[in-house]
């Protein structure tokens, strides 16, 4: 165990079990903010390979004919499903 680790578990060992919850909703925060920036970081970093790629952009007409074939092919895989 490192000292910060063993100095943490100290600290933790004082507290009132509804501080250490306390402590554990925060570290829990810490956690998923550093998880939603590495999140954000990779999303930049693919917009960025996209844009690189020079493509144009899609139409309405295309974004609407994906999302009609999209759900065409759930609507077709959910009936197969639910007839077995």
């Amino acid at each position: 165990m490192t000292a910060l680790e063993s100095r943490l578990m100290q600290g933790l060992k004082v507290l009132p079990p509804e501080r250490v919850a306390e402590v554990v909703d925060f570290v829990e925060f810490l956690a998923s903010r550093v998880q939603r920036d590495a999140a954000a970081q990779r999303l930049t970093d693919a917009l960025g390979r996209l844009d690189a790629l020079g493509l144009p952009p899609i139409s309405d007409e295309e974004i609407e004919a994906e999302l009609q074939a999209a759900r065409r092919q759930r609507s077709a895989a959910h009936e197969l499903n639910t007839s077995n």
